[in-house]
């Protein structure tokens, strides 16, 4: 996996910008003890940020989902993400923005515990290496499931579901896999680490039903794209055994954008003509250049 190349200069904290070496959390902050954090994902490109608004509502739909409010509206978060991009100079960047309860209560119960948020920049370039990335990734199956939702807020991107998707992740990568792919609490496909998946077979993709884990943003934006395009897609239980009788898969996510993948476990797949298409799409409609698609791939 390609790391962040450098952090910017600056973050946004509390409703100010101020210097990254002075954002400082405190050691019996809430979150630190008890995961009660939430957080985004997002690139700018060229200046933008890609689907902004969503991303920033999605943080306050989360923190909601984990009993507590953001201090901010979606539009006062996006006009701090425009501040940052022209403070820090850099019109490509990756946006890392979190909301957590802080330090005044040390147990359980911190319902009056004030709530912080900031935006943090990156240089962060391809999720996946680059090489690698064109040829398709190759993913573990991983041992952890994605939970029941009965059981853990699904619905919500809170750092503490992240918890088995790191240890998943170290495991794939220890074994060298560029990531693992998860199957839910039932032994259905579900999703990569950080990441949606898709899967085409006979000129049809189809994907799984995101309803124990997140509905990524970048995947919303490969179904609109999908079908403009006119491509069939079936979002559905999709079983293990399934996997041998795929041509193709791809990955989707904001920091991985979409990666074609040659290889889960010992099934095998090519990246073909709909994986490029998809690529080719997203990264006109991220830089601006997309024009509307009606015709099938």
């Amino acid at each position: 996996m390609v790391q962040s190349s450098g952090r910017g200069d600056y973050v946004w904290f509390d409703g100010k910008i101020v210097p990254q070496t002075e954002a400082n959390v405190s050691l019996f902050t809430h979150a630190l003890s008890y995961g009660s954090s939430v957080f985004e994902g997002e690139r700018a490109y060229n200046g933008i940020v890609f689907k902004s608004t969503q991303h920033s509502q999605r943080l306050i739909d989360s923190a909601k989902i984990l009993d507590f409010d953001v201090p901010f509206t979606a539009a006062e978060l996006d006009a701090a993400k425009t501040a940052l991009i022209a403070k820090n100079k850099t019109p490509d960047i990756y946006f890392r923005a979190l909301a957590w309860r802080g330090d005044e209560a040390l147990g359980v119960s911190a319902q009056n515990n004030k709530i912080h948020v900031a935006l943090l920049a990156l240089k962060w370039g391809n999720y996946f290496d680059a090489a690698q990335r064109m040829k398709g990734i190759k993913l573990d199956m991983a041992e952890y499931r994605r939970p029941d939702p009965m059981t853990a807020p699904s619905r919500a991107k809170a750092a503490g579901l992240y918890m088995i998707c790191t240890i998943s992740k170290h495991k794939a990568e220890r074994k060298g896999y560029a990531d693992a792919l998860m199957l839910d609490w039932q032994g259905r496909v579900a999703e990569c680490t950080g990441a949606n998946v898709f899967f085409i077979k006979n000129g049809v993709v189809h994907t799984p039903i995101a309803d124990c884990f997140l509905d990524g943003l970048t995947r919303q934006t490969v179904i609109e794209m999908l079908k403009k395009r006119g491509i069939k897609l079936e979002e559905r239980r999709i079983m293990p055994d399934e996997l041998e009788s795929f041509e193709e898969c791809f990955v989707t996510g904001s920091a991985a954008e979409i990666v074609p993948v040659s290889e889960i476990g010992s099934y095998n797949f090519v990246p073909g003509a709909i994986s490029k298409t998809m690529i080719d799409d997203y990264t006109a409609l991220t830089h601006g250049t997309a024009t509307a698609q009606t015709s099938a791939a």
